[in-house]
């Protein structure tokens, strides 16, 4: 099964844009998830001023851990991006979970420290900033904004101490407010960096530079058999007075030779010049359509940075490097985005490393991470002595 790549531009991320620097976040994520459920714990066993519900109370705490378990496994770096559907259930869990804290401790209650789902509803939002866009965050945060003030608010009005019911639920919703409102420019700020980056970056294409690289590889390649083969040949013909039969082979056979040369030069594609620099002669690949060259720039970055690091790994042989790409046989799209006109190509790539199942994963996981959010079906299989990766994109 293949699917699209997904669209760039509008509505991506900071995790889109630096997958490593959004993989380096991930543990802030998960210890703010941590606190909060230890918290939400700790104040509704000891520091309750209302008896309430101790079934709501510790189905509250469930519904926190559990928006916290949701978060922990759509923000892996192997499940990129970060999906949709998961952020919308994490907001509900947190709403739900508003709610039953309310519920759970409904009285007059007096202490404003023991409501901690007003701040744990604001750290929810902060913990996927880096994996939504501003859009879904604001419409996120203020959606827990409501559902915090009208909780807080409806308590207050059954239950009044000394401060107006619009107060009350101002102050309940402040914290979400807040860090809405700044996880949001975070968002919204990085992305239009991001993206101005890539446009200035661009006016040097990567195909540009590519091509660059490879014609300095020919050019080199030619001075060599000139060097090597064809000036002393011709050195040695301006001696004699006559030009033998043996002569004129060896003459037919460098024209061969540069023949054959400037052939192998035109059909390399910059994949195999890629794999050929990193000292990959031995490595084979079966691309007879040339497909591979229909990558954009930004995927043939991010192809060719995972090649030189497996090539230049001690423990990769690069004689048991193999790429296979070919048409992919199914066109179907990811359920939250639009399908994407177009042939598909899949790409398979083997290699043979010398390294343990943690070996590999510790060498290669930070380019794992960015190939799964350049190539959302990135596959990958992790063996003793083996790494094979599948992916696909549409066909540029």
């Amino acid at each position: 099964m293949t699917r699209p790549a997904r669209t760039r531009g509008v509505g991506r991320t900071a995790q889109q844009y630096d997958p490593l620097g959004a993989m380096g976040s991930r543990p802030l994520a998960i210890v703010l998830g941590a606190c909060g459920v230890l918290w939400a714990l700790l104040v509704s066993v000891f520091d309750r001023d209302v008896v309430g519900s101790p079934t709501l109370s510790a189905l509250t705490v469930l519904l926190v851990a559990t928006s916290g378990a949701v978060v922990f496994v759509a923000s892996s770096p192997f499940r990129a991006p970060f999906p949709r559907w998961a952020f919308v259930l994490h907001v509900l869990l947190l709403a739900v979970a508003t709610v039953t804290s309310v519920a759970a401790q409904w009285g007059p209650d007096r202490s404003a420290l023991n409501d901690f789902m007003s701040l744990l509803a604001a750290t929810g939002i902060v913990m996927t900033a880096p994996y939504r866009p501003w859009t879904d965050l604001a419409v996120g945060g203020l959606v827990l904004a409501v559902v915090t003030g009208a909780s807080w608010g409806i308590a207050a009005s059954v239950f009044p101490h000394h401060v107006p019911v619009g107060v009350a639920a101002f102050l309940a919703a402040a914290p979400t407010l807040v860090l809405t409102s700044a996880s949001a420019v975070f968002a919204w700020t990085f992305a239009g960096l991001a993206e101005r980056v890539q446009i200035r970056a661009g006016s040097y294409s990567v195909e540009r530079a590519e091509r660059d690289g490879i014609d300095a590889s020919v050019q080199q390649d030619r001075s060599t058999i000139l060097a090597r083969d064809v000036a002393p040949f011709l050195a040695e013909i301006r001696t004699r007075e006559v030009i033998t039969d043996a002569d004129r082979a060896r003459a037919r056979a460098i024209a061969d030779g540069i023949r054959r040369s400037m052939v192998a030069d035109a059909d390399r594609t910059w994949f195999e010049h890629a794999i050929r620099t990193e000292g990959g002669a031995g490595a084979v690949v079966d691309d007879p359509d040339g497909l591979i060259a229909s990558l954009d720039a930004d995927q043939r970055t991010v192809v060719r940075t995972f090649l030189r690091a497996a090539l230049r790994a001690s423990t990769v042989d690069p004689a048991g490097f193999r790429a296979t790409i070919r048409r992919a046989e199914e066109d179907m799209a990811l359920p939250d985005e639009p399908s994407v006109s177009g042939k598909r190509v899949s790409v398979a790539i083997d290699l043979a490393v010398a390294d343990s199942d943690v070996g590999i994963h510790r060498t290669f996981d930070p380019y794992f991470a960015v190939l799964r959010v350049t190539f959302p079906d990135l596959d990958v299989a992790v063996r003793p002595s083996a790494l094979a990766l599948r992916f696909s994109y549409d066909q540029h």
